[in-house]
């Protein structure tokens, strides 16, 4: 982490102090999928932090549910018509809220997605995200090497997060499956794997009351499913009381994406195998700054080198590592971890 912290200065191409001082008179828009997810209600506090560091006039907004799509674009609108300077978005359809995130460029906004890229990612301005795919490897990586020989013979469930295949959902899945081992065709699709491993896909809209109900469709499926890939730890969670229901809980891996201080906590307690970590309070303080820059001099933000996008980076959390998967302990998750 102090390693990315320190070249984030460099990344967002030195922003001066006179850029960071210009906050005056300046506003800013944060628009979230949901705002009760933890790892969402740490964004709005990393943004909220350094909007009021910057002087910056923080308007934050958010769906009523992960997938409220008109929600997110009525307050695009309304970031507009209030003439921000930037917006920060997380979407939850990252194709159909494209339109409106024109809209607000061609007005004189800076957009930046945060965790999620849109589709296509250029739609916005920059990206300040989890390598998400990458996020996906690891826990496949992770699945497999613990599994050894037995991953040939692996039962795998995949409770993903929605039918519109958000590119966050789309990445981890398909990063999951790389690690894993398994070929996934087009790596722009869910669910078009024709590996006889998988049992199938179901959605969870990243809660645990979807997790759960999943898990208990997949498991009516396929009784013997010995692997859980889970979009995030809510859904890990919901996951993980079917399978106690079922009395499975102690013969099954489950692994996710997310490293909030809840998940962490389940990784300790033996819910979850590993989970990968991700920092959203950064994305969303780095974000705001971007914003304060524009605003400024019309400095644009810049991507992580050899990437399409502005890395904060991702670590795996498990307490039980493996050989040629690199790592960190509990201890040194919760240390990072947030929520």
């Amino acid at each position: 982490m102090k390693k990315l912290l320190a070249g984030t200065a460099l990344a967002l191409c030195a922003m001066s102090g006179t850029a960071f001082a210009a906050g005056h008179g300046v506003s800013a828009c944060l628009i979230t999928k949901t705002d009760t997810n933890p790892f969402f209600v740490k964004m709005r506090e990393g943004a909220e932090a350094r909007a009021a560091e910057l002087g910056i006039t923080l308007n934050s907004y958010a769906g009523t549910v992960d997938g409220d799509h008109e929600s997110q674009v009525a307050a695009i609108e309304t970031c507009i018509a209030a003439g921000a300077s930037g917006i920060l978005l997380t979407a939850s359809d990252t194709s159909a809220i494209v339109g409106a995130v024109q809209q607000a460029r061609d007005a004189g906004l800076l957009v930046i997605a945060l965790d999620t890229p849109l589709s296509p990612a250029e739609s916005a301005d920059a990206t300040f995200a989890t390598d998400n795919f990458q996020a996906g490897v690891l826990i496949g990586q992770w699945a497999a090497a613990t599994l050894g020989a037995e991953a040939a013979n692996a039962r795998i469930a995949m409770l993903d997060l929605a039918v519109s295949q958000p590119t966050v959902d789309v990445l981890r899945d398909q990063g999951f499956l790389t690690g894993f081992g398994i070929d996934v065709g087009d790596v722009n699709v869910i669910g078009d794997e024709s590996d006889p491993r998988i049992v199938g896909n179901d959605i969870t809209s990243g809660n645990e009351e979807g997790g759960r109900s999943a898990m208990e469709s997949l498991l009516a499926v396929d009784p013997d499913i010995n692997v859980v890939y889970t979009i995030n730890e809510p859904a890990a969670a919901g996951a993980y009381e079917a399978l106690l229901a079922m009395g499975r809980e102690k013969d099954v891996l489950i692994v996710s994406v997310d490293g909030g201080c809840p998940g962490v906590r389940n990784v300790a307690d033996g819910v979850i195998g590993a989970t990968s970590q991700q920092y959203p309070l950064l994305m969303a303080s780095l974000g705001i700054e971007a914003i304060a820059a524009f605003a400024a001099d019309g400095t644009l933000p810049a991507n992580t080198e050899g990437k399409d996008f502005f890395d904060t980076g991702v670590a795996l959390v498990t307490d039980a590592p493996v050989d040629g998967v690199e790592s960190i302990s509990v201890e040194e998750g919760t240390a990072r971890c947030w929520g």
